[in-house]
């Protein structure tokens, strides 16, 4: 609302102006106090609008003092992409014509940009990454309308469920919001009352404002309690009720499309440059957007940045018996199944837990255990098998083995999340639970039990691999936090750490690619204030990788950036999840795995006798 009265003053503010919704930014200085006159909005009442001056930004040829003038710079951008017929949706701006139609999906896709300003050790840059917007062609009430068809009884349960904590999108005017709540006693023919007073039904508004007829008067409204910042401007004070949505995104139930997905989201390097490559060269052949930023005192560059970074050594992984360097794609998986594990626990009490139906592949899944087992150095005896009929009555009668192994049938979230509780919280020991399609391949048998057996040995207190990390009495700390979607208040911080005297031990031709492992970009695009740095410490098969960033806050330890980055690196190394280097150190990645284990499935702490050994896995 205020963007569109804005524009009905530019013979007081002039053509050039830079406006984020509160904040006016204006070559030139009016008074100190600018009455601007009436404007009538939606032929019902008039707004009165006053301007006061709040002070002054000098440009100044010397980059450090441009800070200043940041809250500017984004404005400007905004201004940029709309110029370029780009839509803002969310905090990204996306282009609708080049919008990629998955008809046998009823999927839309809008490739676009998210931007920022940042001020490095190279001057100002203008920040660039891809971005696409998935949306549906089905609107909520088109899905509201499949859930009833298929279960009557259950309908508002399941769309609590489904749509609760979901994120949509307002076609009239590519708002997004996130659904809290569902107000089944409500429909749009309830009423409301406006900023200036006047009360009216949801059926007039959307008529008057966005000229939308709705037509199923009894549909439920969807409720969006919004931040104080983000609360919008009159209409509501606490909640906005919502209409004629469209899903943003997948539902949680529909999955089977991401390869197709995949194939225009997730680019490689080559056509990720070409991308920011083409933004760059709209924008500088644009002479509305070039003439924009003219009058700021502002250009873009045609060109995007090139820079040299540094490639850390590999490393060495170290085994029980034997060690090796890793190749240039860090990939140790076969290598530490050649081989026994730095320490293994033998199983001598073990259970497997399956229904009739899985009986085939679970007998050939515990046969090729014992084939796979010796090589790793575990030690494996013949399991108790129990065929059940209701699994988690069976698992209880189990818990006296050192893990039962679950194998279940179909996607039950609900199952899983018994299991886990059971051992987890109610009789705390290690867990292993995974779907009958996991071990349904006979191809792939051999590797999925090698991986099953290093994980079992995790859980178990096994140690499978390491680095060496010269620095002593080291205690490395993961901290992450998971939020539950569908109970916005209810949040779970995960938390491990782990010391040992050694630290041996550390766990709870112009041509644009990805970056290969280890390397480091710790100049020109790093925080002039801050000891920071960019690693690229995995490798990816598909797409286009990102680096991590990483700040030093503290450093009371006086370790050169050097040996930061090659700390971090090298326990990167470390997950035994997965026989390679991840993104983040791996007790970052333990904490997100303890957390969203706890609060996804347990809803509780889990049992403290778990608290030494990597049962999250």
């Amino acid at each position: 609302m205020c963007f569109g009265m804005m524009k009905e003053h530019r013979p007081t503010t002039g053509e050039v102006v830079a406006f984020d919704g509160s904040i006016l930014y204006l070559p030139k200085r009016l008074e100190e106090a600018v009455l601007l006159s009436p404007v009538e909005y939606c032929s019902t009442f008039f707004v009165h609008m006053r301007l006061n001056y709040n002070g002054l930004l000098t440009f100044s040829s010397d980059i450090s003092d441009f800070s200043c003038c940041f809250p500017l710079i984004p404005s400007l951008c905004s201004r940029v992409m709309k110029l370029l017929g780009l839509k803002l949706v969310g905090r990204n701006h996306y282009d609708p014509n080049a919008v990629v139609i998955l008809g046998k999906h009823r999927l839309q896709v809008w490739p676009g940009y998210s931007t920022s300003i940042k001020h490095t050790d190279g001057g100002l840059y203008l920040i660039v990454d891809i971005s696409h917007k998935v949306l549906r062609n089905d609107s909520v009430l088109d899905v509201m309308n499949l859930f009833y068809q298929g279960s009557r009884e259950s309908f508002q349960d399941v769309c609590t469920k489904e749509f609760v904590g979901s994120i949509v999108i307002t076609r009239y005017n590519n708002r997004i919001y996130r659904i809290d709540d569902i107000e089944w006693s409500k429909s749009p023919k309830d009423t409301f009352t406006l900023a200036n007073g006047t009360v009216t039904t949801f059926v007039d508004y959307y008529r008057k404002n966005y000229g939308i007829t709705i037509k199923e008067l009894d549909r439920p409204l969807l409720i969006h309690r919004p931040n104080e910042r983000s609360k919008p401007e009159g209409k509501l004070s606490e909640s906005v009720k919502l209409v004629n949505l469209y899903y943003s995104g997948l539902f949680r139930t529909v999955r089977l499309v991401f390869q197709d997905l995949t194939m225009h989201i997730n680019v490689g390097a080559k056509q990720h440059t070409q991308s920011l490559k083409q933004l760059l060269h709209n924008i500088n052949s644009n002479n509305e957007a070039v003439s924009e930023l003219a009058c700021w005192g502002l250009s873009i560059s045609q060109e995007i940045l090139v820079t040299q970074g540094r490639t850390l050594p590999s490393e060495n992984i170290c085994l029980h018996s034997a060690s090796f360097v890793i190749s240039p794609s860090v990939d140790w998986s076969r290598e530490v199944v050649r081989d026994p594990s730095i320490s293994t626990v033998p199983l001598n009490c073990w259970a497997v837990i399956y229904p009739r139906r899985a009986t085939d592949q679970a007998e050939e899944l515990v046969t090729t255990f014992t084939r796979v087992a010796g090589p790793m150095g575990i030690r494996i005896e013949r399991p108790i098998r129990s065929i059940h009929s209701q699994l988690t009555s069976e698992v209880g009668s189990e818990l006296h083995s050192e893990i039962p192994m679950c194998i279940m049938i179909g996607n039950r979230d609900d199952l899983y999340s018994a299991i886990k509780k059971l051992c987890c919280i109610q009789s705390p020991v290690p867990s292993q639970a995974f779907n009958v399609r996991t071990i349904s391949q006979p191809q792939k048998l051999h590797s999925i039990a090698q991986q099953i057996l290093l994980q079992i040995n995790c859980k178990l207190g096994g140690e499978l691999w390491t680095v060496n990390v010269p620095l002593r009495y080291l205690m490395v700390i993961g901290v992450d936090v998971h939020h539950d979607v569908s109970k916005k208040s209810r949040s779970v911080m995960g938390f491990v750490a782990k010391i040992k005297m050694l630290c041996l031990h550390v766990y709870g031709s112009e041509h644009f690619g990805t970056p290969s492992p280890g390397t480091v970009l710790d100049h020109t695009v790093t925080n002039r204030d801050w000891v920071d740095f960019y690693l690229m410490a995995h490798s990816i098969r598909q797409g286009c990788g990102l680096p991590t960033h990483y700040i030093a806050v503290y450093n009371t330890a006086n370790l050169t950036p050097y040996h930061l980055q090659s700390l971090t690196y090298k326990i990167c190394h470390l997950y035994w999840n997965w026989p390679g280097t991840i993104r983040v150190p791996v007790l970052r990645k333990y904490a997100h795995k303890l957390a969203f284990l706890s609060g996804q499935y347990l809803h509780s702490e889990p049992a403290i006798q778990l608290s030494e050994k990597l049962f999250f896995l």
